[in-house]
C-alpha cells in the first residue's frame, strides 16, 4: 500500500530508502516490495520522485515483532 507524504509534513530523516530498509532487515529489495504489496509493512512516496521510503521507527517494530515471534516460549 502506498501512502503518498505530499500531503503530510514530514522530515526525510525519519525515513529510509528501500536499499536502507532492505539492509537493516537482512532481506532483498524485492521482498521489501513483495511485503508492500502484501501489506506488512507500509510503503509511503517522496513526494519529488516518488521513490518508495519505509518510516524508520515502523522497521524497528516490524523487527521487534518479527524477533518476538521467533523466540521460544
Amino acid at each position: 500500500m502506498f501512502i503518498p507524504m505530499a500531503k503530510k509534513r514530514f522530515a526525510l530523516k525519519d525515513y529510509w530508502t528501500i536499499k536502507q530498509a532492505a539492509d537493516f532487515l537482512g532481506v532483498t529489495t524485492v521482498t521489501l516490495r513483495t511485503w508492500d504489496k502484501l501489506g506488512k509493512l507500509r510503503a509511503y512516496r517522496h513526494p519529488a520522485n516518488r521513490y518508495r521510503l519505509y518510516k524508520r521507527s515502523e522497521l524497528v517494530a516490524f523487527l521487534k515483532r518479527v524477533k518476538k515471534r521467533r523466540q521460544p516460549s
